[in-house]
This record gives structure tokens, C-alpha cells and sequence, in this order.
């Protein structure tokens, strides 16, 4: 039973919350970035973190005016990585842009600017208000996600501008927010490939759903 999983991120600042969420469920993390790229080997699981924008191009469309400039190095490193883990079964969660990754690696497109900007990109001034949930998500019922959660509705934080449209081959949405946006994804044909839109990482210490999240990986990791 193993416990290393790989941490794919752009921005070393960004990195601690993952890393203490991963920490708090028995996990050790190993921070991946496109100045230190990994192999998977001899790791467990692979958790696809937050951060800039995908590049357009990765999924057939034009830049947006609000899309952020692309990092051309993150956007491979990352679509290697997650391609050889759901190739090998290792267990996945990705979050934010790592949903959108999930999205785009299995043929589906986003929305490169939500119209409901003020309710999905709400930036936080202090680390506690990162954990705030600022809109609900309803979750779909007899989806892994809704198992882990326990319950159908679940309040999320939220830091996004882009989200899923076009749905890849071989996903299921788990979860939605009330203005349809995509809020969850995950792959039935994998033992633990879930993605979620929102930041339970900063939240996990306090709200006891985002928790379950962590703990439900964990879960999966031990036993790959």
C-alpha cells in the first residue's frame, strides 16, 4: 500500500494547501512542476492542482480577450501526466483548472468566460475567506461524488471564470451550480477519477464535506 502522490502545480505559493489537505489524510505529497517534471513512477496517485487558464488551442478554439496568456509547459506536463494516470488506474482528483484539464484531455471544450463572473470568480482577501462557500452546488445522486458528500446539496468557494461546456467522451457531470455551470466530473470506468470546479483544499479544514473528498482519495491511494 503505498501513500506518495504526485502534486502537479504552476505557482510554488499556491502549493501549501494542497499540501496540508493531502498531509491531514495520511498522504505524502510530491510536488511536480514544469521546472522539475516527474514520471509516475513510484507514485500512488496524482492530484491535478488550480491556476491559469488552459490554452484555447489544446481544445480547438480561438483565444478569448479574458483568457490568460497560456503556459504552454504546465498545459503538456500536466495532460502527460493525467493521461498516464487514468491509463494506469491511479487514483485522480483534480480541482479547478484540473477539472477543466479533465474536461479537455477526453475531448470536451470550455466556456472561456462565465457570464455569472461575480457569483464563480469571487476572490477572497484573507486565507479564511478562501474557505467560505459563496454558492451551492446540487449534486447528482448515484455519482461517486454524491457518495462521498453524503448529502445533495453541498456550499461551495469558488475562483473560476471558465468552466465545462462541451462534456469529453466517457464523463459524467456529478455536480452543477444553480446557474447550470458545471460543478463536477468524474470518469465511472476508473476506480477514483473525480474532478470538482471549486477549492476544497483550502476548506477542508473546516468544512467537513471537502474533507470527505480528501479522505475518500486517501482512500483509494492506500489501496492502489
Amino acid at each position: 500500500m503505498g501513500t506518495r502522490v504526485g502534486i502537479t502545480y504552476g505557482n510554488v505559493e499556491k502549493l501549501f494547501p494542497y499540501e496540508e489537505a493531502l498531509r491531514s489524510v495520511g498522504l505524502e505529497p510530491r510536488p511536480i512542476s514544469p521546472q522539475d517534471p516527474a514520471v509516475l513512477d513510484g507514485l500512488d496517485g496524482l492530484l491535478v492542482s488550480g491556476g491559469e487558464d488552459l490554452d484555447p488551442a489544446m481544445y480547438g478554439q480561438p483565444r478569448h480577450p479574458l483568457t490568460q496568456d497560456p503556459n504552454s509547459a504546465r498545459d503538456a506536463m500536466e495532460k502527460r501526466l493525467l493521461e498516464e494516470a487514468l491509463q494506469r488506474d491511479l487514483p485522480v482528483l483534480c480541482i479547478c483548472r484540473g477539472c477543466q484539464l479533465f474536461n479537455v484531455i477526453h475531448g470536451g471544450t470550455l466556456v472561456q468566460h462565465l457570464e455569472r463572473n461575480d457569483v464563480h470568480q469571487v476572490r477572497p482577501l484573507t486565507e479564511a475567506e478562501r474557505a467560505l462557500p459563496v454558492h451551492p452546488v446540487r449534486v447528482d445522486p448515484g455519482t461517486k461524488l454524491a457518495a462521498i458528500l453524503g448529502d445533495l446539496e453541498h456550499g461551495v468557494n469558488s475562483r473560476h471564470h471558465q468552466g465545462v461546456d462541451a462534456l469529453g467522451a466517457g464523463l459524467v457531470v456529478s455536480a452543477r451550480a444553480p446557474d447550470g455551470t458545471v460543478e463536477g466530473l468524474e470518469r465511472p470506468d476508473r476506480r477514483f477519477a473525480v474532478a470538482v470546479q471549486w477549492h476544497p483544499e483550502n476548506s477542508a479544514g473546516v468544512n467537513e464535506k471537502d474533507r470527505r473528498l480528501f479522505e475518500a482519495f486517501a482512500a483509494a491511494v492506500i489501496q492502489s
